[in-house]
């Protein structure tokens, strides 16, 4: 979608430069109190309605405007996903912590390396490269994130036995039905009622039973894609600092780096299918700004036990 251009008569309208207009101008001929005033000052103030908002320094001023008002939403909205994306990361494993900070290191030698090859931020803002790894590290984290719930979801179900338990419910529903035809057989209506009901209850026992062994079954199969995407992902994200290391060509790095972008699109596709994740597959924030890969560490504060205080010499 389009961004429409201002409507500089309609901000002219809200700015303080239409006020000191209107001060200067009518106020000033109803100040004068003669018709005379009046007329001058209306006329002025009808002259610059038509003229001021385009000219160039009201448009320069009306663009910066909305320049910072845009940036502020694009901040915001940064600072929104570096909040969850931070969240996500406390909320991993040890293990897989450490993996993504080791991921994170091969990041920072691209970047480092990177300088030779102009893979620097410019004056123009940050080189959408830079935001290209980025973009990698949060689809590494995602897939992080999806891996962990994955095994919380199957140590659960492995403790709950299922596909044993399953085996014996489809048992049971065997022997229960070889019974009823029995009963069904023999006549006997009294009991036949109580064990058709019976046998019913574990049939739709039986149905949930199964429906949790097809969700143990995707889930595994989820699992291994995870994994999979995973080591896929972080040999390539390898492959870029080999480049950017051995090479001084700042083409060919470029052109490494949007190969691998290229071929997250299907892995995105994939994560945008799992409704169970939906929390856990947002998409970073549609901004030319950096969201960085690293957790945000807050400030370290001084203590104050440990504050040196100046000496206060004694008086003689």
């Amino acid at each position: 979608m389009e961004e429409q251009p201002p409507n500089y008569r309609g901000e002219f309208l809200r700015s303080p430069q239409h006020a000191s207009l209107g001060l200067l101008t009518l106020g000033v001929g109803f100040l004068s109190a003669n018709l005379l005033g009046l007329i001058v000052g209306g006329t002025l103030y009808a002259l610059g309605w038509i003229y001021l908002p385009d000219l160039g320094f009201f448009r320069r001023w009306v663009d910066r405007r909305a320049e910072s008002a845009r940036r502020a939403v694009e901040l915001q909205r940064v600072a929104e996903f570096v909040q969850r994306r931070d969240a996500l990361l406390k909320s991993l494993s040890s293990s897989r912590c450490d993996r993504y900070n080791r991921l994170a290191a091969v990041c920072r030698d691209i970047e480092t390396a990177g300088a030779d090859n102009a893979l620097v931020a410019a004056d123009t803002g940050p080189d959408p490269r830079l935001r290209k790894l980025d973009e990698l590290m949060w689809t590494y984290l995602r897939l992080l994130g999806i891996e962990e719930s994955l095994d919380q979801f199957l140590e659960t179900e492995r403790r709950d036995d299922l596909p044993n338990v399953l085996k014996d419910a489809e048992a049971e529903a065997k022997r229960l039905t070889g019974e009823l035809d029995a009963l069904k057989s023999a006549g006997n209506g009294a009991a036949l009622d109580t064990k058709q009901r019976y046998l019913g209850s574990r049939l739709e026992r039986l149905e949930v039973l199964r429906k949790r062994q097809q969700r143990l079954d995707q889930a595994q199969e989820n699992l291994a894609l995870v994994v999979s995407e995973q080591e896929r992902l972080d040999q390539q994200i390898k492959l870029i600092r080999a480049d950017a290391v051995a090479t001084k060509n700042a083409e060919a790095l470029t052109a490494r780096i949007d190969a691998t972008v290229e071929h997250l699109d299907q892995t995105n596709k994939w994560l945008s299918e799992l409704d169970e994740f939906k929390d856990l597959v947002a998409d970073m924030p549609a901004t030319e700004l950096r969201v960085g890969y690293a957790a945000s560490v807050p400030p370290v504060l001084p203590d104050p036990a440990r504050v040196v205080r100046p000496a206060v010499k004694q008086r003689t």
